[in-house]
């Protein structure tokens, strides 16, 4: 019944969000916006408020971002399906220690964690890498990565890169590659991105309509 009943508040209000998505400017992806964004819009496997993953011990002790990088380096990328038989599952940092094992929020976490205990101001960020179809699912084309801040430069942290250099570059000079969705920061605050909109104007009206509409 629910379920029914948001398939029709959805259609009810389709035209109205359309035209909306047509006429609203959106200059800047990496705006954010004030919105309390539910949980699971993170991902399909965030089941959790964004506190829990920073709960309990961590058995890895860092000193340095060098010293994360360095043990994210040792760990490998392995899908959710192979991993869990699951389509998205996320990890707590803490099993992500033990396993060594998993895909690119599991990474981001348990960076992102690593950052605040070291004092950083640190957001986590879920997104896409581009280019996108508005065609593929969440689950295909979904990502999650870190941003900090650090002596007046932001700084993008790809955490499943498998290269130091490739880690860890200026906002500025990766910014066109990334569209931010949502992020949390290190408060425990969730937001949203106009990359977001962004999206949701892909998905509707595809993107070369887009562009016939704003030109």
């Amino acid at each position: 019944m629910i379920s029914l009943l948001r398939q029709i508040l959805y259609w009810s209000t389709r035209p109205a969000l359309r035209l909306v998505l047509m006429v609203l400017p959106v200059e800047d992806p990496w705006a954010r916006f004030e919105y309390r964004v539910p949980v699971r819009r993170y991902g399909l496997g965030a089941k959790h408020d964004f506190g829990w993953y920073l709960e309990g011990d961590s058995s890895v002790a860092t000193a340095s971002i060098e010293e994360i990088q360095d043990w994210l380096l040792s760990c490998d990328y392995v899908r959710d399906p192979e991993l869990f038989h699951e389509a998205d599952f996320w990890q707590h940092p803490t099993t992500f220690e033990r396993l060594r094992q998993g895909d690119c929020e599991d990474h981001a976490l348990w960076a992102w964690r690593k950052l605040l205990e070291l004092g950083y101001d640190a957001d986590l960020v879920s997104g896409r890498c581009l280019p996108w179809s508005p065609a593929a699912s969440d689950a295909q084309r979904g990502h999650v990565w870190v941003v900090f801040r650090q002596d007046g430069e932001t700084y993008l942290f790809e955490t499943v890169a498998k290269s130091r250099d490739g880690m860890i570059r200026r906002l500025a000079d990766v910014a066109a590659v990334y569209r931010p969705e949502f992020g949390v920061d290190r408060l425990r605050n969730r937001y949203a991105f106009n990359g977001f909109l962004l999206t949701l104007r892909d998905r509707e009206f595809g993107a070369r309509r887009v562009e016939s509409l704003s030109a």
